[in-house]
């Protein structure tokens, strides 16, 4: 459910192809979630004790006991030192998400592509040959009035255009067929990529083209590659706050509901958010060139389409607050039994962390395996969504969770009584069995033997 949520959130974007995404990717957990609790038992039913058949060399088929493993003695370590821990752990997230803050939004071209496909010779050719704002023409149109007056006024338009700096060429106004309509083509003097072009756009918008119409009746826009590529961005930019905003409260409250906590959902949400802001850092590291991005394939400081961190929010935040509520849920068990939260929180990460790691070892090779692809929009996925994943698997999960929760104690599991009594009671791992019932259900299945099973079926 926390991923269904996180993916839904898009749908707040309000844009077109959002909706699609979120909806599509959301039906896909559904789809696993209810076969894991239908079709997977049915299975393993049908196999009984023959799953274990194949028995992979040199891996013990008896676990050690969970207090025994090196997953216990690393939370005994952390909660002695948990200050230190905590310290250590933001200082991380913190250092990882400092290139952030000098992204920079647009949308990657043909310009970024390797040298070696036909889609980056061409680009380059063109560029060279008639001025890299050819890989981007403008285009302007013109309505708001019809016959001579609209062309006189179109063209009057296209010759103060021509006084601009910025442009490398303007074209005659061109007058639609029905006459109503001109529209104008504009060559840029830069690139699609180029900041300059940015702020061209924005002149044209809010200065050269007012001031050119002022007192007649036209209704003037612009558009083409490069207005396109900055609406979108912005319009993305500006409802992101929402989207993250509604994500992050939906799931707080289901977590709260879950926990029967404050505190335990509002960690989890802020360290969420820390590991991705991380994974952001390292994604914006990568694109400026350097090291790492001739790692993967990005040798040249490349702008970040804004879609790309919403689409990872969505992702990471779902499947942060997925191992989230994994572990929690067990440290949970732990605690209503003993209500020792040191000994919970050991107990519930020592019994939890093989399974997470291996989760996000599986999700980490998905996520590098973007990085070969030829598009830099994978790329830049690719090395996004495998740091964070990363970092939410070892520091977040490793050091953070018992650090701060060793700091909390008892203060972890806190929850006003007004609002206990006001929400509703979900329990992930069941209703805790009372003795009797855990005897009863012993007695029961010892008696299920096979010679057992068997007779009744004859019976039957």
């Amino acid at each position: 459910i926390t991923v269904v949520i996180s993916l839904l959130g898009m749908i707040l974007m309000n844009q077109p192809f959002t909706a699609g995404v979120a909806i599509a990717a959301s039906l896909a957990v559904l789809v696993i979630m209810l076969a894991s609790v239908t079709l997977l038992p049915a299975v393993l039913g049908f196999a009984g004790h023959k799953i274990e058949a194949l028995h992979l060399p040199f891996v013990a088929k008896t676990a050690k006991p969970f207090d025994q493993t090196a997953f216990y003695r690393w939370s005994r370590l952390v909660q002695r030192l948990p200050w230190v821990a905590a310290t250590v752990g933001v200082a991380v997230l913190l250092a990882l998400s400092i290139p952030f803050l000098g992204i920079r939004y647009g949308f990657p071209d043909n310009g970024n592509d390797d040298t070696s496909q036909t889609s980056r010779r061409s680009y380059d050719l063109l560029a060279t040959g008639f001025g890299p704002g050819f890989n981007g023409p403008m285009l302007i149109t013109v309505e708001g009035a019809s016959g001579e007056p609209l062309l006189a006024g179109a063209n009057a338009l296209s010759g103060t255009l021509k006084a601009d700096p910025d442009l490398a060429f303007v074209s005659p106004a061109q007058p639609a067929p029905s006459g109503d309509a001109a529209i104008i083509s504009l060559i840029p003097k830069y690139s699609p990529q180029d900041e300059r072009t940015e702020a061209l756009v924005d002149r044209l918008r809010d200065t050269t083209i007012p001031s050119a119409i002022a007192g007649t009746s036209l209704d003037v826009n612009v558009g083409g590659i490069g207005a396109v590529n900055i609406d979108s961005t912005r319009g993305i930019s500006q409802r992101l706050p929402i989207f993250i905003g509604a994500v992050v409260l939906l799931s707080f409250l289901l977590l709260m509901m879950v926990f029967r906590s404050v505190l335990v959902p509002l960690k989890a949400a802020v360290m969420n958010l820390l590991s991705i802001t991380a994974a952001l850092g390292v994604m914006a590291l990568a694109v400026n060139g350097g090291p790492l991005g001739d790692l993967i394939g990005i040798p040249d400081p490349t702008p970040v389409p804004s879609f790309i961190p919403m689409i990872m929010f969505a992702i990471l935040f779902g499947l942060s607050m997925d191992y989230e509520v994994f572990l929690l849920s067990r440290i949970k068990e732990e605690y209503d039994k003993t209500k020792d939260n040191s000994a919970a929180v050991a107990d519930g990460l020592a019994k939890t962390a093989r399974v997470i790691t291996a989760a996000a070892a599986i999700m980490i090779t998905v996520f590098l395996a973007f990085v070969p692809i030829p598009m830099v929009f994978m790329k830049m996925m690719g090395i996004g969504l495998a740091a964070a994943i990363l970092v939410d698997a070892t520091i977040v999960r490793m050091l953070l969770v018992p650090a701060t929760m060793e700091l909390l104690g008892d203060r972890n599991w806190w929850l006003p009584g007004w609002l206990d009594r006001l929400l509703p009671n979900i329990h992930v791992e069941g209703q805790e069995l009372s003795d009797d019932e855990i005897d009863l259900r012993e007695a029961v299945v010892a008696q299920r033997t096979p010679a057992n099973i068997r007779s009744e079926t004859d019976a039957r």
